[in-house]
């Protein structure tokens, strides 16, 4: 029996990982949107609305990186959410090798600005972001931002290696 005033042990009920895997087309950027939404409220998470639109909007950034650059060597993508108790973690893995390269701006480029709006996300909640090898050889593109928006004046760090996708 728990005592009044003590602090629980134990995960809460919302700390948890999930994974799924998706085909690597279009039609996945939304679900996967939609999945990583509804779990954060189906395990009722305690996160801002900012952080929410900052994570979905990092899934779709990622999936279609995914599915534009990877689906030849990927035909699946798996996505992953991680949720601790003050911070939830999304990440994209493929099996395409290379390491993704955020481009500089260029106001005469229509695209290839997704991983600098998720560097620029996750750095303004206060996060971090990473790319990671898999055993694989693949690669895992995260992000973990807290459950509360922390103003944050610091660089959030997108390793990437010089070799375009």
């Amino acid at each position: 029996m728990e005592s009044r005033g003590s602090v629980p042990t134990g995960p809460l009920s919302y700390e948890g990982v999930w994974r799924f895997t998706a085909p690597a087309v279009d039609v996945s950027v939304p679900q996967a949107r939609r999945a990583v939404r509804d779990l954060l409220g189906r395990q009722g998470v305690p996160v801002t609305d900012d952080v929410v639109q900052g994570l979905l909007l990092i899934v779709s950034e990622l999936v279609t990186n995914a599915v534009r650059h990877a689906a030849l060597l990927s035909p699946e993508v798996a996505v992953e959410v991680a949720i601790g108790e003050h911070w939830v973690r999304v990440s994209v893995e493929d099996n395409h090798p290379y390491r993704p390269k955020a481009l500089e701006t260029d106001s005469a480029q229509t695209g290839g600005r997704g991983l600098l709006l998720v560097r620029e996300i996750t750095r303004e909640a206060g996060g971090v972001c990473d790319v990671e090898h898999t055993a694989s050889g693949g690669k895992i593109i995260w992000a973990e931002l807290p459950l509360v928006p922390v103003r944050h004046t610091g660089t959030a760090v997108l390793h990437t290696d010089p070799t375009p996708l």
